[in-house]
Order: C-alpha cells, then structure tokens, then sequence
C-alpha cells in the first residue's frame, strides 16, 4: 500500500480505506461521485484538476455563495491540485502521482490520457499495483469516438422510450441516473481489485462505460428484451408486471401504492374496507391483476377518494401495505429526518463547512467521515507540488 498523505493525521482518519491514494483525474458527474463514496470511507483523495476547474465548478444555478451546489454535492472529503497537463513540468506531477497512488480514475476520452504518459500501459510499468479506473460513455472499443454524456446514453439505451405518458414524447430521467449508476459501478469495480491486488499484489485495468451501466441497469425492461425478446413501451407511471404499483388519486393528492405480492393486496383491501375484492378470481393472483388493472382501478379509487393522502399513508403503512406521498425533495429530507435516518451531515469545520447528504451505506464499527468541504479550485496545490517533488519510493503491498 502506497503512503497517501503529507499530514501523519490523514493517513490516521478512522475509515475501511484508510491509507488509499487516490489520483482522481476525473471530472463532471460519475468519477467525482465514486471518489466522493471513496473519500467519506477514509481514502485519501486527490483531485487534479485543470486550471480553469472542474466543469461542474461552473454548472449554475443554484449557488451556495458562490460556488455551484452541483460541484459541492460530489466533491467533499478531496484535495484540489490544477494542473496543466500539456506543461511538462505538471505533466510530470501528474505522472509521480500516479506512480504513488493505489488508485487512478479517469474520465478522459479513450486514447486522450497516452499524450501525457499516464495512460494504463505507461502508468502500470511504474506502479504495477496500480488500480487503473477508466470510465467512458460508449467503451474503448468501436464505440470510443463518441463522446459520452448522461443524457445522450437515457436517450440511445431505450431508457426514454420508457419515461412519460404512452401518447406523450418521451422523457429523460429528472437525475443523470446513468452517470450516478456508472460511479456506483466504478466503486464496486475499484474495490473489487483492490480485494484481488490484496491476494496477488497485481493491479488491474477497470473499464466501466455509461451504456453498459445503462443496459444492466433498465434490469426487467432489459431482460424482457434480452430472454423474452419483447421491447417494453411508456407506460407513464404504471408498472408492466405489478399493479396497483403506481399512484393513485386520492381525496387531495397521489398517493403511491405499491401493493406487489398477493398478502399485501388483500391487507389493502381490508384497509380500504373492500375485503371482498382480494378474493375476486380476476385480482385475486398479482398476474390476474395486472390483466384486469383497468377493472380494478376504480375500485380502488372509489375507496380512497374518501380521505387525503396522508391519512391512507399512516393507515397502509400500519398494515404493512408499500405506500407512499409524492414529495418534493424537501418533503424527501423531512421524511428521511422523521425516520432517523439524519439524512444532512457537514463536510468540514468552522467557516468552510458546507452541509452536504450523509453517505448511503452505514458501518457498525467504521463509519463513515466527512472531515474536509468540497476544495477550492488548487486549495492544496502547494502541499502537493512539495509532496511530489521530494523523491519516495511506493511501497505496495
């Protein structure tokens, strides 16, 4: 294992990864976001940018201050260095990084990172340990000349043929899911070789790409494609396979109700106060359900037009009936407080802190930190051009 700080207190960061170098040359969405899950989990991050910054940096509004919130919602917990890959002396820095670094992401087009020698070829010959991510939108294959965007992948992979109402146009997702779903993916593969270079001491090349992750993650739709051989369509809010599992009007607004196997239909049912419905041969088995959904819509709605929303949510919920209000993202933070869940922590300390969304998974003995705020542009330039340029020799285990 590489040594992967200057100060004796960030390599002493309780976290699982604690004592991981990352070389994050990764910029936008997807490689900022794994090194962002990295970093809260003790690795030490590095975030080289180029002298006019992260894309993101600039993506406004909405602003805190005046820094872009998207840049600071994905970047906590890193060290900012800017440098110019097409000078050598930079080039060089980058180069040295690498070579000590137990992890290296990039997002660079394919082919771009070998004019500056830290392509996987060149970087692994100096640091054979070396955890090589590269994240593109199409592979390095036949598909490496297209540029990789997450809203050109919801549009070829089939994911907005299957967002919005069947006689509307269809829709992108309200979030760059597939880039958030790549970064995810990224994770998993980087951790999955750290595991392997743990039991061999070799390091490997992880290839992850916006449209595989696209394809595995459309899941059901995919594989009514792949072994039934049926193209799904919109559907608007409907499920295909499952109903009810979509909302439904209620005295004031929509409520979700997501009844998917045959115990909880019929408990909504006698919460509803139609018992009877559950044993009606065309709704009793979920398969008949879903055949005969427009027959059995109206009952449902019948009943539930009888009170508002929240009042079904506690009753469904009580019986165990899925349920839920559509909220607005404040609404989603307030139920996540009200569940416990404390889902606002703060990145950072004193006048720099910045209020950011815990991390998702919780440790029982190696939770997860949030010891430093999004960086400013080159904040820890200087420290890091003083640590690469005094000689040291890796040390990988």
């Amino acid at each position: 294992m590489s040594q992967s700080a200057t100060n004796d207190d960030r390599a002493s960061v309780a976290g699982p990864l604690s004592g991981l170098l990352i070389a994050d040359f990764s910029r936008v969405l997807a490689g900022p976001y794994a090194t962002m899950l990295l970093a809260d989990l003790g690795a030490d991050v590095v975030k080289v940018e180029a002298p006019n910054g992260d894309d993101t940096r600039a993506w406004t509004p909405p602003v805190r201050g005046d820094v872009a919130t998207y840049y600071l919602g994905i970047n906590r917990g890193k060290r900012s260095i800017a440098l110019d890959l097409r000078d050598e002396t930079d080039a060089a820095l980058a180069r040295e990084l690498a070579r000590r670094a137990d992890v290296l992401i990039e997002n660079f087009k394919p082919g771009a990172t070998a004019k500056y020698g830290l392509d996987f070829d060149t970087v692994r010959h100096d640091n054979p340990g070396l955890v090589y991510t590269s994240i593109t939108g199409f592979g390095s294959g036949a598909g490496r000349h297209v540029p990789g965007y997450d809203l050109m992948v919801q549009a070829v992979s089939g994911l907005m043929s299957l967002t919005g109402e069947p006689d509307g146009p269809p829709y992108r997702a309200g979030i760059s899911v597939f880039d958030v779903m790549a970064g995810n993916h990224a994770t998993i593969g980087i951790l999955a070789a750290l595991r392997h270079r743990d039991a061999t001491g070799e390091g490997q090349l992880v290839e992850v790409n916006l449209l595989s992750s696209a394809l595995t993650g459309l899941v059901n739709h995919s594989s009514a494609f792949v072994a039934g051989g049926t193209v799904p369509y919109r559907m608007g809010n409907a499920h295909p396979s499952v109903f009810p599992y979509e909302p439904l009007p209620t005295a004031d607004n929509d409520l979700i109700v997501a009844a998917a196997n045959d115990g909880q239909f019929r408990r909504l049912c006698e919460v509803l106060g139609i018992p009877e419905v559950a044993d009606d041969p065309r709704f009793a088995r979920n398969a008949d359900r879903t055949v005969h959904r427009e027959q059995l819509r109206p009952l449902l709605v019948e009943r539930l037009v009888t009170r508002g929303a929240d009042e079904w949510f506690t009753l469904l919920v009580e019986a165990g009936v899925p349920s839920g209000p559509i909220n607005t993202i404040d609404g989603g933070f307030a139920m996540a407080d009200r569940f416990g869940l404390e889902p606002v922590v703060t990145a950072g300390e004193g006048e720099r802190a910045v209020p950011t969304t815990r991390h998702p998974i919780r440790f029982s003995a190696t939770p997860a930190g949030y010891r430093l705020p999004p960086p400013d542009l080159d904040e820890h330039g200087d420290e890091l051009r003083t640590w690469l340029s005094h000689p040291q020799e890796p040390d990988h285990d």
